[in-house]
């Protein structure tokens, strides 16, 4: 019996963290992570603050749990989704647009919610800004690996320049959702997906195995 209320409490406690992470995602892709405290979240959620406190202990821990939180979700729009193909340009090109279909469908309201969050902290430094470079750096080397790849599954010319390509790529994608949140202009997607499968094209070595349109 003990067991069983044990269990129900910690099933309890997992999901009322679930439920402010995923409002602590929304804020802080719109405010930044400066802008939760547990206290907002417990009243917006009708929660009690101690019990809020309880879960994350500080606001510095809550904020990195939102970091994490977010990293979940992004995998799950747009790597995950790639992973079923093979080393290639399609794989480089469906990772790019599953960013920007991620980013303009708004799965997080303010946007890509690195791309916010990492000017928000590009110039501080401690463990929240770690966990946003780390992850951001990440993204950089996921690209850089797929542009790998397809270089030597003998998709992309020999002679790429995977980290410039792969820099070039994302430079694309982060102004697409700058623009779009800043001017609340939705061409700006279609321009980036015509921009990187041009520069993905001249880096093939058969264009042919990208599509002629996004």
């Amino acid at each position: 019996m003990t067991t069983t209320r044990t269990d129900g409490r910690i099933e309890r406690g997992n999901q009322t963290r679930q439920l402010i992470l995923h409002r602590a995602v929304r804020i802080a892709s719109v405010e930044g992570l400066e802008g939760l405290s547990l206290g907002r979240l417990a009243t917006e959620l009708s929660l009690s603050k101690s019990g809020v406190f309880a879960l994350f202990g500080s606001k510095e821990e809550l904020q990195l749990a939102t970091v994490r939180a977010a990293i979940k979700v992004f995998i799950e729009h747009v790597v995950q989704p790639a992973r079923c193909l093979p080393a290639g340009l399609a794989r480089v090109w469906f990772l790019c647009r599953n960013w920007l279909v991620y980013s303009e469908r708004r799965v997080f309201p303010g946007g890509c919610f690195f791309y916010s969050v990492s000017a928000e902290y590009d110039a501080r430094s401690g463990k929240v800004h770690d966990a946003v470079a780390k992850a951001h750096g990440n993204w950089f080397s996921l690209m850089e690996q797929a542009i790998e790849d397809a270089k030597q599954a003998g998709e992309a010319r020999a002679d790429t320049d995977v980290p410039q390509l792969a820099f070039e790529v994302i430079a694309l994608l982060e102004m697409a959702n700058a623009e779009s949140v800043l001017h609340d202009n939705f061409t700006c997607y279609t321009r980036a997906a015509d921009g990187i499968l041009g520069r993905l094209r001249s880096a093939a070595t058969d264009p042919a195995l990208l599509p002629d349109t996004p």
